[in-house]
């Protein structure tokens, strides 16, 4: 059997490739950086060259410093920001335009037509997802209608959608797999939350043709092989994927219901595995698939918060208060308390459980005194306050109290973060000793299918604690910070 398994992580601002043994010993990470594009306010794009490019150049780097070559890899596994939606020739694979990006809002208007025709409430009982530009089904028919020539090429089955997981395997591919895993497909707004299968009443109201979808699948299986890489030989299997946060979810080993995660990335995800049946959400979380893996379904709730380590960055790149992302914690700890400063981090709208992508970013209560170690600190309590509003809703829609609180992603390695998270939940932080479980869960599922792993029960006995962090804020601070929070959140 082969050695290693290799996971694609290909994420909103870069490609992350980790080879991994079966002991989740990690022989090698790259990852690889690329541009974003902002061609006007609200709108954010991915040239899918450049994505493609960063991946090829991940994986080639990684495999070269884990000393692996191509034959020794016993699976791919690929994991994906999620909702990012591109679409392509299909003969030649050429992209027809840049992706549109899930953070992107062009879409407002038209999401607030369907809703104004009376649309959402059925939307949301088919899909289980709010009616928002945040997902696919928007962005796809704004390129159908905007993209000279589109419409009628993909009706004529000339042109591929997908969403990034499909771009990828049908590149490693050599463009001989069209396809999607359940999770992804359940973020598009155009398949049926209990059918998992593409809608035709969906696709009909959105104005998306049957000829450019892909074929939905399991997170678990055989897509296709790799042909005509110089990275990799051919025949090398792909067979596990899932959407970054779905991903996350798995690999936190959350296989019970009751069970739940949050990652700490360019946004905050909070997921709770709800089981074989879905759980519709009356207080504006999601209801999504979480994964089908031998023939077995697992359903999610899940709230979002579009902005966690975009903060941080905005602070590095927008204002230069930071050279480098870790640089904030070390200056926010520099200070006993934020000075009074709120900031409500909607730099794209707030996600759940406020849907609102009107909202904009917020700073409330700079003075005189205010340094830049308060916007710091108030900006890491801004991410664990969105995180804490979705975890309370969470709360109150499952009836489920939290005993603990699994993290993970690039963020949660800020430990005075993590402590502000648990300060505010009241609940134990617990974080694994790899952080990466996005990538790791892709891992996961494409070793089942190989045999990698021979079960979940394996799955649960490599997967390790790194720390834990315990509540210690005293109740009158915690509840002083919350009201400056809601007044923010309400001015936003």
């Amino acid at each position: 059997m082969p050695a290693v398994v290799l996971s694609i992580d290909q994420g909103t601002t870069g490609t992350t490739a980790l080879v991994l043994d079966r002991r989740l010993a990690v022989r090698a990470r790259v990852t690889v950086e690329f541009p974003q594009h902002f061609p006007r306010p609200g709108w954010v794009e991915h040239d899918l060259e450049e994505i493609w490019s960063s991946t090829r150049v991940a994986v080639r780097r990684a495999l070269r410093a884990a000393a692996v070559r191509g034959r020794e890899v016993a699976a791919i596994g690929i994991t994906n920001q999620r909702e990012t939606t591109a679409l392509w020739h299909r003969g030649t694979g050429r992209p027809v335009g840049r992706a549109i990006v899930w953070q992107d809002r062009r879409t407002a208007d038209a999401c607030a037509a369907l809703r104004a025709a009376g649309k959402e409430p059925w939307i949301r009982e088919r899909t289980g997802l709010v009616l928002d530009p945040y997902f696919s089904a928007t962005k796809l028919r704004w390129l159908l209608d905007h993209v000279r020539g589109a419409r009628a090429a993909a009706e004529a089955g000339r042109l591929a959608f997908g969403t990034i997981d499909t771009f990828l395997v049908s590149r490693l591919t050599g463009g001989a797999a069209h396809v999607t895993d359940v999770s992804n497909a359940s973020r598009t707004l155009l398949a049926g939350l209990a059918t998992r299968r593409w809608d035709d009443e969906l696709l009909a109201l959105f104005g998306v043709p049957r000829a450019v979808l892909p074929e939905i699948r399991s997170s678990s299986e055989l897509y296709g092989t790799t042909r005509g890489l110089a990275e990799l030989p051919d025949g090398v299997p792909i067979c596990g994927m899932a959407g970054d946060q779905q991903a996350a979810l798995f690999g936190q080993a959350c296989f019970e219901p009751g069970d739940a995660k949050c990652t700490y990335g360019t946004g905050a995800f909070l997921l709770q595995n709800v089981g074989p049946a879905p759980v519709h959400s009356s207080r504006r979380l999601l209801s999504t698939v979480a994964w089908e893996v031998g023939g077995e379904v697992a359903y999610a709730l899940e709230g979002s918060s579009f902005v966690a380590g975009a903060a941080v960055q905005w602070l590095r790149d927008g204002l230069g208060l930071i050279r480098r992302a870790a640089d904030v914690e070390p200056l926010a700890r520099s200070v006993r308390d934020a000075g009074g400063v709120t900031f409500v981090p909607a730099l794209a709208g707030l996600g759940a459980p406020h849907w609102r992508p009107e909202a904009r970013g917020v700073i409330r209560g700079i003075d005189r005194g205010t340094t830049a170690a308060h916007l710091a600190r108030a900006t890491l309590e801004g991410i664990a306050l969105s995180v804490f509003d979705l975890a309370e809703a969470m709360r109150a829609e499952s009836g489920r109290p939290l005993a603990s609180f699994k993290v993970d992603g690039g963020a949660c390695r800020n430990g005075l973060l993590m402590q502000l998270q648990a300060d505010l939940l009241g609940v134990p932080v617990i974080r694994p000793r790899m952080v990466e479980t996005t990538a790791l869960g892709a891992a996961f599922l494409a070793g089942l299918a190989a045999g990698v792993w021979r079960g979940r029960d394996e799955i649960r006995a490599v997967w390790r604690t790194d720390r834990r962090f315990t509540p210690r804020m005293r109740p009158t601070a915690r509840e002083a910070l919350l009201a400056r929070w809601r007044e923010a959140v309400a001015a936003a």
